[in-house]
This record gives C-alpha cells, sequence and structure tokens, in this order.
C-alpha cells in the first residue's frame, strides 16, 4: 500500500508562517556539488493537521523536494520493522533502553526525505530542522537519523539540534573509526550528504596522528557543510600531519560505509 503524502498539501497549516527569519549563510560557497539528501522518521502518533509557527520553529514552508508521509505498522510493516533492527538499533537499546522500549512500542510513524538543490544557504535545512522539531511537538517521541547514524530521543533533539538555532553541522555528521591494517584505524564520516558534499574517509591512522585526523576531519566537516567544495587532489596543509597528504573524489552514493560519494585522503608515497 503507497503511504499517504500528509503534509504540502491543501490543509496543512501554513497560515502562522510569516515572518521574516533569519538566514543560516554558506560563507565558503562557491559553487554546487551535487544535492543534498535528507531523511528522518520521528516515531510516534504525530497529530494531524500539522501546525507550524515560523517564530516558534524558525520554518517558513516544506522545502520544494521534500515529502512529509506517514506509515503505519498494519500498512508498511516492512519499513516499521527496519528502523527496529541492525547495529544502530541494538546499539540503541544498550545505550538507552528506556527510549528503545518506548519506541518498540510505536505503530506509526512521519518520514520526511527527499533532495533540495545546493545553494548559497542552508536555509531549508533551518526548515527541515523547523519541520521535525514540529513533528515531535506533535506527538513524535523520537527520531531514527540514519545518515548521521544515530536515534535522537526528543529532549535531546530539541536541546542539542533546534535550541542553538544555527547549522552546527558537527551535530549532523558523526566521524566514525575502526581497526584497520598494522594496528592502525580507518576513520570515515557519515551525514555530509545532508549539506550535499561527499563524505571523509582516510585509511592506515597511527594512534601519533589520532588527534590530528579528528582535527582536520572536524575543519573539513564546517568547511564543506559552509558550501567549500575539496578538489580533486587537493593537498593538506597541516602543522600536525605530513606533508604530501592529498584528498581524491572517490565512491558513489550506493556505497554501504557511506551513502554518499566521499574524499578519499591519502598519505604521502614513500
Amino acid at each position: 500500500m503507497r503511504p499517504r503524502l500528509a503534509y504540502g498539501k491543501p490543509g496543512y497549516d501554513a497560515s502562522v508562517m510569516n515572518e521574516t527569519l533569519q538566514d543560516w549563510p554558506r560563507p565558503h560557497y562557491a559553487r554546487s556539488f551535487g544535492p543534498a539528501f535528507h531523511f528522518y522518521a520521528v516515531l510516534g502518533p504525530v497529530a494531524e493537521p500539522l501546525s507550524v509557527s515560523s517564530s516558534r520553529h524558525r520554518c517558513d514552508g516544506i522545502p520544494e523536494g521534500i515529502d512529509i508521509m506517514r506509515y503505519e505498522s498494519d500498512k508498511h510493516p516492512g519499513l516499521m520493522a527496519s528502523f527496529r533492527e541492525g547495529y544502530l538499533w541494538e546499539a540503541l537499546r544498550s545505550s538507552d533502553p528506556g527510549l528503545a522500549e518506548l519506541i518498540a512500542v510505536q505503530d506509526q510513524c512521519m518520514v520526511l526525505r527527499g533532495e533540495i538543490q545546493d545553494g548559497p544557504s542552508l536555509n531549508d535545512f533551518r526548515n527541515i530542522i523547523g519541520l521535525v522539531t514540529s513533528l515531535l511537538e506533535s506527538g513524535g517521541i523520537a527520531v531514527y537519523d540514519p545518515q548521521r547514524f544515530k536515534w535522537w530521543g526528543a529532549t535531546e533533539w530539541r536541546e542539542q539540534v533546534f535550541e542553538p538555532g544555527e547549522a552546527q553541522p558537527r551535530s549532523h555528521v558523526t566521524i566514525l573509526f575502526s581497526d584497520d591494517e598494522a594496528g592502525t584505524e580507518w576513520f570515515h564520516t557519515r551525514g555530509m550528504r545532508k549539506f550535499g558534499r561527499p563524505d571523509l574517509s582516510l585509511h592506515g591512522v597511527t594512534t601519533e596522528h589520532r588527534a590530528a585526523v579528528i582535527e582536520l576531519f572536524e575543519r573539513f566537516i564546517e568547511y564543506q557543510a559552509s558550501g567549500g567544495v575539496i578538489e580533486d587532489g587537493e593537498e593538506i596543509s597541516m602543522r600536525a600531519l605530513p606533508g604530501g597528504m592529498r584528498c581524491h573524489n572517490a565512491g558513489s552514493y550506493d556505497n554501504e560505509d557511506f551513502n554518499n560519494v566521499h574524499v578519499e585522503i591519502s598519505w604521502p608515497e614513500d
């Protein structure tokens, strides 16, 4: 059964969306790299019609290309079940069993998803954050954020994502690491596709360079989210890392490690 388009059609209460909002500029924007992709599932009995306030939610409309759909367990069992399985679900059950128990009994959700055009501001991203917040206020109890590789409780989302009132790229992108060859680690990110930019990857990280690599990734996350583009072949200049490291465009959107293209950073050749 096809899901129902819940909002964005006649009946969506946008009557309070009439205020001028503060822009979220991208000071390093030079050119578009690709469209930004967003996917959030808000689990819980979200009431309709959704009431969105420009002043309360910092949202002046649903961005073009974004749909908000309602799914229910009896009509879409596969989708609902998919949120409650796999690594992220098991990690939540271990770290926050109370929230996991609450999520486990929900039989409906709202999914916000779609692509938006890349541009010189993050106003559409601001609107999306406001929309997710309004879904939580209307009965949602948690946010499934697979690009960030995270479950957000309603309070955590409001305090860490919404209340600061700015883009905060590092709240929306995660840096992951795992064992690599010869006792080194592989560092990579997830979530940069929200900003229409590639994720990051660096293999062979030693203990000596661990802190510097984290700093490098944080800088690149902020730079790209602010509109910057890492050019293919670009050399890294950072005092705490060896000279000659370079960036290379790699990957595809169907890569399961990223669900995005990525920048593969290489160490200098011997």
